[in-house]
């Protein structure tokens, strides 16, 4: 077992959550239950399921916590669009966080390609 506090990806995509919270605290009270509550949870899914695969028996069985991690970056990725496309925040709020949002992705892409190799 891994204790995934000592990996970059995690650290990097649980600074990814809090930052995400803090550009949705301004949202619209009306996107609480909508894409605040959305992003959020896609924000947070990076990081938990990068904490549940270090506890996984096997690389094959964390490479797949890091597909699914994988998976709610590419949705955190659409409603970073989204939210600026409504102006839910500005292009500088936006670029920051997508640019870390790719580079915790290729982090994430990396990992699960050296796990594969490691069969």
């Amino acid at each position: 077992m891994k204790d995934f506090r000592e990996l970059k990806v995690w650290l990097r995509s649980h600074q990814l959550v809090l930052k995400v919270y803090e550009a949705t605290a301004k949202f619209p009270q009306q996107e609480l239950y909508g894409l605040t509550s959305q992003m959020r949870r896609a924000a947070a899914s990076i990081p938990t399921n990068i904490a549940e695969g270090c506890g996984r028996n096997t690389d094959a069985d964390f490479a797949r916590f890091l597909q699914i991690a994988m998976g709610s970056g590419s949705e955190l990725e659409y409603q970073l669009i989204l939210a600026h496309d409504l102006g839910f925040i500005d292009k500088i709020q936006h670029d920051k966080l997508m640019t870390e949002l790719i580079e915790i992705k290729r982090m994430l892409n990396s990992f699960i390609q050296k796990l594969r190799v490691t069969k």
